[in-house]
């Protein structure tokens, strides 16, 4: 190969790197910054599927489930169909200890898993699903705040207004209803640490699912 080659070929793969660079670069500094357990969660207003217009800080005192949901994608329909109805079962469990769960659907106009205010308020009844309140989150403002990638995805916020956990329900990232049983329940054990005053031994993992159609 001769020198002109060379120096040609040395100059394209130069070029490639500087792209790809860039690339990156431009990526790093589009991204929302991960939000830190411990740290305050952020504050946001939204519009319920019942019209009402309901703030984080509402609920001051008390403390706060949020859960990102998308009824159409298969790690969501994992934990609300079946024989387990996991999330519903969860719900519950938070009412009971009078704890607020906020479902939130961040899924864009025309994207998988938007829905009207009547389709939710459906899903709602006909699923059996106990949140306080369902937000229709279609901006995207909301999810971007929190970082929401995947449905589900789930934070727990503490009376203080403190971030205590975020991540995935469980420790198995699979859309089986089988492996619910034999699954590590986050937000569950979290919850209970939680209640008895103690921090919780999983306080951040990595959340699973379909992404946020933002």
């Amino acid at each position: 190969m001769n020198k002109q080659n060379l120096l040609l070929i040395g100059g394209m793969a130069a070029a490639v790197c500087l792209t790809v660079g860039a690339m990156i670069a431009s990526t790093a500094q589009g991204e929302t910054p991960a939000l830190v357990t411990g740290a305050e969660a952020p504050g946001f207003t939204g519009l319920t599927s019942t019209g009402e217009t309901i703030s984080l800080s509402d609920f001051a005192g008390q403390r706060v489930v949020l859960e990102w949901t998308n009824h159409d994608c298969p790690f969501v329909r994992k934990h609300y169909d079946g024989e387990h109805t996991n999330m519903q079962s969860q719900q519950l469990a938070a009412n009971a200890e009078d704890i607020v769960w906020l479902t939130i659907i961040s899924s864009a106009p025309g994207k998988q898993g938007h829905v009207t205010p009547d389709m939710a308020n459906e899903l709602t009844t006909s699923r059996g699903a106990a949140p306080d309140h369902v937000i229709l989150d279609e901006s995207g403002d909301i999810g971007r705040a929190y970082d929401a990638k995947t449905t589900p995805h789930m934070y727990i916020i503490e009376p203080d207004g403190t971030l205590a956990y975020q991540g995935a329900i469980d420790s198995i990232p699979s859309a089986r209803t089988r492996d619910i049983p034999t699954a590590l329940q986050y937000v569950n054990a979290a919850l209970d640490s939680l209640a008895a005053g103690e921090e919780p031994e999983v306080d951040s993992s990595k959340a699973y699912g379909c992404s946020v159609k933002y």
